[in-house]
């Protein structure tokens, strides 16, 4: 019998379920990925928002990632959030040669507002995380602060493509969760050309952990072969339709359904 593809998801716990760990766990299981997980954190928080945050100690993140490269192995590696520099700099570190195929979530803010990525992770990300990554998933808010241009129109968003590129990559899946309008438009950016992801805004609160879900989604699609676009077009899909079906838990901002039937 056939092994099944790995994933190695870097990330934080989200005591509600709905996001982090818990919801890269959810993607992969339903895109029939075998998943191992190094915990960068440990939040406290609920469908109205993050309480607390705990960060692991680097070491252990390093360690972690560490047994999973050198037992299981993966096909493919999810980044979402770090937390702070030294957490940040200890997973570049353990990843420093290993040539796996890396989905980079830059997780700066929660959809509550509460930062989740320091001054000093921030430059990691900068230096060393986005030049690794085979594809970087920024929403408007998080490419504004990696590139100082909020991409709120084509010639912005070209700018911010422009500013991404002498940080090492030109493989950038812009997210347009932030925008405004009755369109959702996601933009992914490679190979030199802009592809638009279009679907009608869904008038929801329950949007919590749609872009850890979209970024894990993609990854899965790299780890069994897809390219790029194909990867970011049934991720879109499963997000899409994961939003639509969301079972409606909680008082604020609630979980998607991440088996979508």
């Amino acid at each position: 019998m056939k092994p099944p593809t790995r994933l190695l998801v870097i990330a934080g716990s989200d005591s509600s379920g709905g996001a982090g760990i818990q919801a890269d766990l959810k993607t992969a299981q339903a895109f029939g990925v075998y998943a191992q997980t190094a915990v960068t954190a440990i939040t406290v928080q609920d469908t109205n928002g993050v309480k607390t945050v705990h960060p692991v100690p680097p070491e252990i993140v390093a360690a972690q990632i560490s047994a999973a490269l050198n037992d299981i192995g993966a096909d493919a590696i999810k980044i979402g959030m770090l937390g702070n520099g030294a957490i940040a700099a200890a997973v570049a570190d353990a990843l420093e040669g290993s040539g796996i195929p890396l989905v980079l979530d830059t997780v700066l803010l929660s959809s509550s507002g509460a930062p989740l990525l320091d001054e000093a992770g921030i430059d990691i990300l900068k230096q060393r995380l986005i030049r690794r990554a085979a594809l970087v998933t920024p929403n408007l808010p998080e490419a504004e602060v990696l590139t100082g241009i909020y991409p709120k129109s084509e010639h912005r968003l070209r700018n911010a493509a422009m500013v991404l590129k002498m940080l090492g990559t030109d493989h950038v899946l812009f997210k347009g969760g932030h925008g405004e309008g009755e369109v959702l438009r996601d933009v992914l950016w490679t190979g030199g050309d802009f592809i638009p992801f279009e679907a009608p805004r869904q008038q929801t609160p329950h949007t919590h952990g749609t872009g850890c879900t979209l970024a894990t989604a993609i990854a899965c699609g790299l780890a069994q072969g897809l390219d790029r676009r194909a990867a970011v077009t049934r991720a879109h899909a499963y997000v899409q339709e994961a939003i639509r079906t969301a079972p409606g838990l909680g008082q604020g901002s609630g979980p998607l359904n991440h088996r979508t039937s």
